[in-house]
């Protein structure tokens, strides 16, 4: 096994979006994860589009994964959590604060068993305050940490979702690092710890340089300007749209020359950063019939010759076909054993030494129940005793 966490293993316990996306990045690096179902299975393998019962987002979310379905309800199935939690380096759950204390596998539980243990809560809004114990989605943190407003339509002034499931990847992406950090600090002195990763703090976090920052300096004595639109950085071509996005001073110069608007080079308005803020909206003005004027095609010759900063609005259906994203073969292929063809992005992170990779489709539910068991202590008759009464699938 390859990948910088090759070594490792990791209880997954969560299920939907926030907590199997943060554990299929530490099985893109190498971790061996353990995904702990319910003998009915995690809700998202039911999500569509599917072929053969393989859904697409399962199948990404859940990759380089193996799986075992316990009933955690019962004594037996807690018993069996006991045992991969006393061998494991990383536990991530995603429940509701308080539901693993009741099933007895809390964190005060389980740091006995394994003082090197990592435990790692995923919640919603965290683990005190009055919404605490609300069932959070998506959506629910976009409209409370200021993303519905911050796309709010400008013409009819209603807040709009953004149409990604931005908090959960965000929280993704906070807990998995959180426990690469954590994994770290074992390194140094030998013992694990818990960790909490809420949505909320994730996607403040996320939010605040840019989209927040009028709320960073508190008092009377701070200069207040509306926020930036990047609706701005939308231009319409005589086909299509591209995305510009100028900063530099040459960056706008060569967008007139780009457009033909030599004329603007030494327009007093537009050549300095004081003057362009002073009349955005007329440089706006001045440019947009300039890019209506051109093909998506030509414009995209004359701004890649220019070296402005741009980007071509993809379909979502050409996204595979843009030929940066398939030079770079971000979008492999590959052969699902049981889902068919399908491609995925690969790793986001490049390792010279320690290569992340797909390694291993999604696994059908409970396909490594007697696996996990046998290599976690469990002899042959335990396990089909135990599969027998419904503690395992």
């Amino acid at each position: 096994m390859s990948g910088p966490l090759a070594g490792i293993r990791v209880i997954d316990l969560t299920q939907m979006y926030s907590g199997p996306i943060a554990t299929a990045i530490l099985g893109d690096q190498g971790a061996d994860v353990i995904k702990v179902e319910p003998p009915d299975g995690d809700p998202m393998r039911h999500t569509q589009p599917q072929r053969n019962g393989v859904g697409a987002p399962f199948a990404f979310m859940n990759r380089n994964k193996r799986s075992i379905a316990v009933d955690l309800r019962s004594d037996d199935g807690s018993n069996v959590l006991l045992a991969l939690a006393r061998e494991a380096d990383v536990l991530v759950e995603n429940f509701r604060p308080g539901v693993m204390d009741r099933l007895g596998l809390g964190y005060t539980v389980l740091a006995p068993v394994n003082p090197r243990l990592i435990y790692a809560g995923i919640t919603g809004m965290g683990a005190v305050g009055p919404y605490a114990q609300r069932r959070t989605y998506d959506s629910v943190i976009q409209a409370m940490t200021g993303i519905a407003d911050l796309h709010r339509d400008k013409d009819s002034g209603r807040p709009t979702l953004l149409n990604t499931l931005i908090c959960d990847k965000v929280t993704s992406l906070t807990a998995a690092q959180t426990i690469s950090a954590a994994l770290f600090a074992r390194e140094r002195t030998g013992r694990g710890q818990r960790l909490d990763v809420s949505m909320i703090d994730a996607n403040l976090f996320f939010l605040w340089p840019d989209s927040m920052s009028q709320e960073a300096l508190i008092g009377d004595d701070v200069e207040r300007r509306p926020y930036g639109s990047h609706g701005a950085m939308l231009r319409k071509t005589a086909d299509g749209y591209v995305a510009v996005l100028l900063v530099q001073q040459k960056e706008f110069e060569a967008v007139f020359r780009a457009l033909d608007r030599h004329d603007l080079l030494d327009d007093p308005r537009f050549n300095s950063a004081e003057a362009r803020r002073a009349h955005a909206l007329e440089l706006y003005n001045e440019l947009k019939p300039s890019y209506a004027k051109f093909t998506t095609d030509e414009l995209c010759e004359r701004l890649e010759r220019e070296d402005v900063p741009f980007g071509r609005i993809n379909a979502r259906e050409d996204v595979p076909n843009d030929p940066q994203i398939a030079a770079m073969g971000a979008l492999p292929e590959f052969e699902h054993p049981h889902g068919g063809r399908m491609r995925q992005p690969r790793p986001s992170g490049q390792f010279s030494a320690t290569p992340a990779a797909l390694r291993q489709a999604s696994p059908l539910l409970g396909e490594h129940t007697d696996e996990i068991l046998a290599q976690h202590g469990f002899e042959p008759t335990a396990i089909a005793d135990l599969r027998a009464r419904g503690v395992v699938r």
